[in-house]
């Protein structure tokens, strides 16, 4: 699963690339050079825009409620409860996504296409649980889990990306 996933990051890595062209391909490697891991600079999250704040809260929200559930007992009432907060997170943070801009003008990201998958798998994953397809709802709900948050969320520290200036820019 690990394989799959590094795998996964890289071609989105290497379409982040592609899509930047050359000039931007060796932007993000002077980046990658020049960078070093300091303490966060908060401020940059502070003047950020509020839907790329309300985006990060709901990212964290969502990555703390999703471990919760991989670690928590299934089937339980109290699993219902998380798992319907963990999708209403994870279903306003893949439409926010959308709407966030990566510079001056608005286009697609790679990273974005994320978002159409979890708003896809979201209700596929939720109907395997009321059809009781456990193992069916359990791949779909750990794909989104480690593709929509923790992988996209890795490929956030992108150089010249925010998240990337925050800890090492």
């Amino acid at each position: 699963m690990f394989a799959r996933a590094a795998l996964v990051g890289a071609v989105v890595v290497g379409i982040l690339a592609i899509s930047e062209g050359p000039a931007g391909f060796r932007a993000m490697q002077r980046q990658l050079a020049e960078g070093h891991l300091h303490a966060p600079n908060l401020s940059l999250l502070a003047h950020a825009p509020v839907l790329l704040q309300l985006h990060l809260a709901t990212v964290l929200l969502g990555f703390t409620i999703g471990a919760i559930q991989l670690l928590g007992a299934k089937g339980t009432t109290m699993h219902r409860l998380i798992g319907w907060t963990f999708v209403l997170f994870m279903m306003f943070t893949a439409l926010d996504a959308l709407f966030i801009k990566d510079g001056p003008t608005w286009r697609v990201t790679p990273i974005q296409l994320f978002s159409l998958i979890v708003l896809v798998g979201l209700p596929f994953a939720v109907l395997a649980a009321r059809r009781h397809a456990v193992a069916a709802h359990e791949r779909g709900m750990m794909g989104i889990y480690f593709g929509g948050l923790v992988l996209a969320g890795i490929l956030t520290f992108t150089p010249g990306r925010l998240i990337w200036r925050v800890f090492f820019g």
